[in-house]
């Protein structure tokens, strides 16, 4: 541990000392939140795409208050920026990037990837979304208007990516079992088939 991660560790528990002793937070809310954080991941996010898919009126809340909808799922956003959900529709993608830094919505998706925070992303997502995309492997149409979303320190945002064809029937469980983490971001989308080979195949 260097100097820096040092003096950053004796001022966490210098503040955690401060808000136990006024009473603001006790040591086990503390120990509750620091759990629940460490257990976001992008199963969560999935979890709030399928349920979109299946049920018109989640996805009504979803796009109107996405904190509300994550929090009805018991997802705890208490503190965090308020988390705004972007769809994506026949003639309209949608791309997440933090310009600045890596805002991120971590309540529902976790800690970001490593190349969501790297320069070349923040920048080239903007300049050349498409090419971007290109390089995930997502082609789309000339029609298809790609929106770029700059998440901030005031607002996160997600992605309610389309729902692939050949998925219906399918429940919740198995739906959210094809939400990648790039699908909520944008830079990939959702491919019923790699589920569906898996059952198909399982040995594969």
């Amino acid at each position: 541990m260097n100097l820096l991660e040092t003096d950053s560790a004796a001022l966490l528990a210098a503040v955690r000392r401060v808000l136990i002793a006024k009473g603001v937070l006790t040591d086990a809310e503390i120990a509750d939140r620091i759990a629940k954080t460490e257990q976001a991941s992008p199963a969560l996010g999935a979890r709030m795409v399928a349920k979109g898919w299946l049920e018109p009126d989640y996805r009504a809340l979803l796009l109107e208050d996405g904190t509300k909808a994550a929090e009805t799922l018991g997802i705890m956003i208490r503190g965090a920026p308020p988390l705004g959900v972007l769809e994506n529709t026949p003639l309209v993608h949608n791309l997440v990037v933090c310009t600045l830094c890596s805002c991120y919505p971590r309540a529902v998706l976790g800690y970001p990837p490593f190349w969501f925070k790297s320069a070349a992303y923040r920048a080239r997502a903007v300049r050349d979304p498409r090419g971007v995309l290109a390089e995930w492997g997502t082609l789309l149409p000339d029609n298809v208007r790609v929106r770029v979303v700059d998440s901030t320190a005031d607002y996160r945002w997600m992605v309610l990516p389309q729902r692939p064809a050949g998925t219906e029937g399918w429940d919740e469980a198995q739906l959210a079992a094809i939400v990648r983490e790039g699908d909520m971001i944008g830079v990939t989308v959702p491919d019923g088939a790699r589920l569906r080979e898996k059952t198909l195949y399982p040995e594969r």
